[in-house]
């Protein structure tokens, strides 16, 4: 994975970190397209996902906690992920392993799911087209935003990485949404909150925010790992979102 990340990256470069992790990154331009990730951006849903997980790959044989699931796989397709543990553990799941699993995170999500706070504010704010593009699977995807009420503010706009040939790092979910969306991919502007995603971003020349409000941030509300991997700065929430674009 590290050489895959590597390879993406390569496409675009990264941003050194500053001395102050959250300190602003340069003058962010004004974008024809904000492409959001969903999951830990507009959705808190990775301290879920992320257990869930944890407790698939332990029963599966691999003894791994959420800490250290969270730092290799948080932001990745389930597909990516998979290949990642097969690759790099020499562990297979078994038959329906992946389906028991999306049943069980979506039960979950059911009980415990939230929107991000401010994130309907934040978008009505906003005067620049946006969409949704992430790692997670259509049906998940669909389900998390119907029940956090957020579905009909993207109007379909809403794209996964079930739509390309290879997932974050590598840019080619951010450049679908932003040629489905009429786009060109240096004047877009991702929100993210994982390396993968900071990285996919950059390796597609676009510019990209960190974002750092949820609960899987709580560890480190600055960003560090986000600036380090090209963020040009961490929101630590979306009231600051819709003002920083409207200066820009």
């Amino acid at each position: 994975m590290k050489d895959e990340i590597q390879e993406a990256t390569d496409h675009g470069a990264a941003a050194s970190p500053s001395d102050d992790p959250g300190a602003p990154r340069g003058a962010v331009e004004r974008p024809a397209l904000i492409i959001f990730d969903c999951d830990g951006v507009l959705i808190d849903s990775e301290p879920i996902s992320l257990g869930r997980l944890t407790g698939g790959l332990n029963r599966i044989g691999l003894p791994i906690d959420v800490d250290r699931v969270r730092i290799r796989f948080a932001g990745m397709s389930m597909a990516s992920i998979m290949a990642a543990v097969a690759r790099e553990d020499g562990i297979v799941a078994p038959d329906g392993f992946l389906d028991a699993l999306k049943a069980e995170t979506l039960a979950a999500f059911d009980r415990e799911l939230t929107a991000m706070p401010g994130i309907a504010e934040a978008l009505a704010g906003l005067d620049v087209p946006f969409c949704v593009a992430s790692s997670s699977d259509p049906v998940r995807l669909r389900h998390s935003l119907d029940l956090t009420g957020l579905w009909p503010l993207f109007h379909g706009q809403v794209f996964s990485a079930s739509e390309v040939a290879r997932g974050k790092p590598f840019p080619d979910l951010f450049l679908h949404a932003a040629a489905r969306m009429g786009a060109a991919p240096e004047s877009c502007l991702v929100i993210e909150d994982s390396v993968p995603g900071i990285r996919a971003a950059r390796a597609a020349g676009m510019g990209v925010l960190g974002f750092t409000g949820g609960g899987h941030w709580a560890h480190d509300r600055t960003g560090a790992d986000l600036l380090a991997a090209g963020a040009e700065r961490v929101l630590r929430g979306h009231r600051d979102l819709a003002p920083l674009v409207a200066a820009a």
